[in-house]
């Protein structure tokens, strides 16, 4: 399998620079119709597959994303890692807007989604242990770093259903008592169903500004907040480009991202529902 690399771009990052062959294809799934078209090409020899997360011209709320359809397409259009962009909002004096931080750990708060392939019909358990893939998340570091950005290695993501942002009670909750690093809106289920679809799966959160436990949160104009996205925008296409090179050919992944589901599926074939296995011929196909 030759290795293809899927980028699901958030806010203000709606393509990638330097595609050849640049196309965007319509593609269907059982799951629903995704975000947007999906714009694929090649980037120094290797296939890239881009979708925009909340659709060009932002028409998606984050609880409205077609999170299940998205994961779809890209496995379908046999996509191996798939690199997250996101705006995010800092816990942490140190992580300030326009720095990125390569995540590791999530805490999901939301409740308005869709967050499995399986259920009645077919049920699975995928662990999500250690939602983020080492290699992929190591190689998204190393390409930040190069391309000039200010990157900070492992951090907790948040995730909030919103789309309003968090009370000052709640940031200092998420910030003082539970330790999380980030908070945003779209990582999750995103990551859960990469892991269900044997995707290696990385996210890089770009900050924007400080949540509400800041200070000077209230002193913060949107002018500010729109020219770091806009900038957050131009480094996150810089980072992409820089990844086929330093992720090479295709191989198994050491960690087992591509092996999820292994174990996972816990009802017996004849007891599956064809119509839900049906659904799955994408995101379990090599195991169904």
């Amino acid at each position: 399998m030759a290795r293809k690399i899927a980028v699901i771009g958030g806010s203000g990052v709606y393509d990638i620079d330097g595609l050849q062959d640049a196309e965007w294809k319509t593609v269907h799934s059982p799951w629903g119709t995704p975000s947007d078209q999906v714009l694929t090409g090649t980037l120094d020899g290797t296939a890239m597959v881009f979708l925009p997360r909340h659709g060009r011209g932002h028409v998606h709320s984050p609880s409205t994303v077609p999170y299940r359809a998205n994961i779809d397409v890209l496995k379908r259009l046999g996509a191996t890692d798939i690199v997250s962009v996101s705006a995010c909002g800092s816990f942490r004096e140190e992580l300030a807007p326009g720095d990125f931080v390569v995540i590791d750990q999530f805490i999901d708060r939301t409740f308005a989604r869709e967050k499995s392939f399986f259920g009645t019909g077919c049920v699975a358990h995928v662990s999500v242990a250690h939602p983020t893939c080492p290699r992929l998340s190591g190689a998204c570091l190393s390409a930040g770093l190069d391309a000039g950005i200010t990157m900070h290695d492992g951090g907790t993501y948040l995730a909030m259903e919103g789309p309003q942002f968090s009370s000052l009670a709640e940031s200092r909750l998420y910030r003082d008592v539970w330790g999380c690093d980030v908070i945003g809106m779209t990582n999750m289920p995103e990551a859960k169903l990469a892991r269900e679809a044997e995707l290696c799966y990385a996210s890089v959160a770009m900050i924007t500004d400080y949540d509400s436990w800041h200070p000077d949160h209230g002193a913060v104009d949107i002018t500010d907040i729109v020219a770091t996205l806009k900038g957050n925008a131009d480094k996150a296409r810089a980072l992409v480009t820089r990844l086929p090179a330093l992720l090479g050919a295709h191989v198994p992944c050491s960690d087992g991202c591509d092996r999820a589901l292994d174990y996972a599926i816990l009802t017996g074939p004849d007891a599956r529902d064809p119509e839900v296995v049906a659904k799955l011929d994408a995101v379990a196909g090599r195991v169904l």
